[in-house]
């Protein structure tokens, strides 16, 4: 694989708006946790929220798709300048010639779920809601592509949690083939009742901050959160996109393959088409979500196939797990490590499980860092590994 220049991305989570306020959040060990205050009956959780959603509505001209999910899109859209630098890449290929891929696994359902609670006597939705595109899969990716003023192809990917870390797969292969010249990649998820109720059912939400990797670990805080990334062919690069592998090994519909059959082929295909080995990792950012079997199955692949200096860890203690954006959040964190050389440890955590290897770090560590590794698996088997290199 040729690699791919990064040449902007933007972050937007409970850790903080932007790099900068992410940046200064992990090294300061300061998370965006706190007690679940959402919905009329919250359950006993914690969460990562991103604030003020609900009192900034979109500009007139996007109103057509005003939601929770779209207006932390926006969010996202506006950090680090990211508009800007795709206004730019417009300018220099045309609007047709820049692909939008984005990864979500709910979309803007918390909308549909509102309009239910609030239909009509003859069964229609509210007014206020009758707007199509929000209640359908693809309401991001139209949101971004009509925001951003592109006309190219557009796409909505929906892989659960490994959603917006596909992205850069498909991105490089349209770029590739000549479909696009440039490709805005990114992800968006909000909480929502389907969301936090819906893992309750499953066993899987922890009432206590989230504990990746721990001995005592109880399950996973969910998040809501947004990024985006500028991939061009060439161009002043903040970082590169090395190689990616994906997988999907069908084992269970919420449990990993006992023996992390569907990651290691994808791990094993970033890094063949990275033409990298484990010896050339600086870092890996797990997908750590502190449930049980996740956390075991990946500790383990971990501890075989890397030495001993690799640096990896989980950063969900600082967002909560946002789902289908978790792969763009974490991949900006791994980029921010490559910029910044500071990785950061998995927070929260306190003794780590026997199955972990000395690769998982729990205290922070400032080091000049080349290369990096995003992991993230979702429900059914669906698997994704980006590796990502430092810019020259």
């Amino acid at each position: 694989m040729r690699p791919l220049a990064i040449t902007a991305y933007s972050v937007c989570s409970a850790a903080g708006d932007g790099r900068d306020a992410t940046l200064l959040a992990l090294r300061e060990r300061r998370s965006g946790l706190q007690r679940n205050d959402f919905g009329t009956t919250p359950l006993a959780t914690w969460i990562g929220r991103v604030a003020n959603l609900e009192d900034q509505p979109l500009p007139p001209p996007l109103a057509e798709w005003d939601c929770r999910n779209n207006r932390l899109a926006w969010r996202g859209l506006l950090a680090d300048g990211f508009g800007n630098a795709v206004a730019a890449a417009r300018e220099r290929y045309g609007s047709s010639r820049v692909a939008v891929v984005v990864g979500t696994s709910t979309s803007s359902i918390g909308a549909s779920e509102d309009a239910y609670r609030r239909l009509e006597p003859d069964g229609r939705y509210p007014a206020d809601l009758r707007r199509p595109i929000i209640h359908t899969p693809h309401s991001l990716g139209d949101f971004v592509q009509h925001a951003l003023g592109l006309s190219g192809l557009s796409v909505t990917l929906a892989t659960a949690c490994s959603s917006s870390a596909k992205v850069f797969a498909q991105a490089e292969r349209l770029i590739r083939t000549g479909i696009a010249d440039a490709a805005v990649v990114g992800g968006v998820d909000t909480l929502c009742g389907s969301v936090l109720f819906g893992f309750n059912s499953l066993e899987l939400v922890s009432p206590d901050p989230c504990r990746p990797f721990d001995v005592e670990r109880r399950g996973i805080n969910l998040g809501e959160a947004a990024g985006f990334a500028l991939l061009e062919r060439e161009g002043p690069a903040v970082a590169r996109l090395l190689g990616y592998g994906e997988s999907n090994d069908a084992h269970h519909m919420s449990t990993p393959h006992p023996e992390g059959r569907g990651a290691r082929l994808a791990l094993a295909a970033a890094l063949e088409r990275a033409q990298l080995t484990p010896g050339d990792i600086d870092y890996i950012n797990l997908h750590g979500t502190a449930s049980q079997k996740n956390d075991e199955v990946e500790a383990r692949l971990v501890a075989e196939l890397f030495p001993a200096r690799t640096f990896a860890s989980s950063t969900k203690g600082w967002t909560g797990h946002a789902l289908g954006a978790a792969g763009i959040v974490e991949a900006a964190i791994s980029l921010l490590a490559l910029e910044h050389g500071l990785l950061p440890g998995t927070l929260n955590s306190q003794t780590l499980d026997s199955v972990c290897g000395p690769q998982i770090r729990r205290d922070n560590k400032e080091r000049a860092t080349r290369t990096a590794l995003s992991f993230s698996f979702g429900f059914g088997g669906s698997n994704c590994v980006l590796a990502f290199g430092r810019a020259a």
